[in-house]
């Protein structure tokens, strides 16, 4: 279990400045399938990815809202319309859900991971006020986080970085909860040092990081290898995050494995194969 809180603001410990995230307490829990608790104050909100909720206390009240929930947008539609906008090139929903707690005394909301991996609790004043991650690993932050994209600048790199190509950029100073799949690894890079991740494997890294593709060996070992055409080259300094299992590679193995798309089931362990699935009711 992890418990996390952050120092106090010179204001209202209820009212929220520009710029300034709420202050948020949590904890994070389980193993392989984590999730978020957040404690919150009266007045006190948190933004979440649309259907990533658990539970949550009956004083904290949900709101669907366009864009990242933020309120960093000026409060114009078109604005909100533009944020609304950037989610989608991500891949996520038009919408975002904002938590606040509306009753007295402490309340919390607790937040669940989509799939096996770990959940990581960054606050974003420590990386320089800012954290570019995988387009899907964003799950709740505190509310004045607010969320963008990132697109990789070089022309390489957008055709043949993948999964890195497109990532969403975390900005501002609070807590930002981001969901990672199966075994987390963070790595400090030091100036000029320069790691090969494969695209889909790189889970986050903080905004000085150099990220760009080099060719995988040979062109026998880019055809036959079965790692891909090329690699993501990170180069510090800075901090990567790396899963060893992004939902695209898991998402891959169980559609080449469904029966229903041609795949073959493997492991079940019947020495009659289609006839026993007929016998078994799987196959009508």
């Amino acid at each position: 279990m992890v418990f996390g809180s952050v120092p106090s603001v010179p204001i209202s410990r209820h009212e929220r400045r520009d710029g300034v995230a709420d202050d948020i307490d949590f904890e994070i829990k389980g193993s392989e399938m984590q999730y978020v608790e957040i404690e919150l104050d009266p007045g006190e909100s948190a933004v979440a990815e649309a259907g990533s909720m658990m539970f949550k206390h009956p004083d904290v009240e949900m709101t669907t809202v366009f864009g990242d929930g933020s309120g960093q947008d000026g409060g114009g539609f078109l604005d909100k319309l533009v944020g609304a906008g950037k989610r989608v090139i991500t891949g996520e929903s038009l919408f975002t859900t904002v938590f606040t707690h509306h009753g007295n005394g402490k309340a919390r909301v607790g937040f669940a991971a989509p799939y096996a991996g770990h959940i990581l609790a960054i606050k974003l004043d420590e990386l320089g006020g800012r954290l570019i991650c995988q387009k899907d690993a964003f799950l709740c932050a505190a509310k004045g986080v607010q969320l963008g994209i990132a697109f990789q600048k070089r022309l390489l790199t957008g055709l043949f970085g993948g999964d890195g190509f497109i990532m969403q950029d975390l900005q501002g100073d609070g807590w930002v909860f981001v969901h990672v799949g199966g075994t987390t690894v963070e790595r400090q890079l030091a100036p000029g040092e320069e790691l090969h991740i494969d695209t889909g494997c790189v889970a986050a890294h903080t905004a000085d990081v150099d990220f760009d593709v080099v060719r995988a060996g040979s062109i026998k070992s880019m055809i036959f290898g079965g790692e891909g055409m090329f690699f993501a080259k990170l180069v510090g300094p800075g901090t990567v995050w790396i899963q060893s299992l992004p939902f695209s590679r898991l998402a891959g193995r169980i559609h080449a494995s469904a029966p229903q798309t041609g795949g073959r089931r493997t492991g079940e362990g019947s020495v009659l194969g289609g006839i026993g699935d007929i016998i078994g009711g799987d196959r009508r």
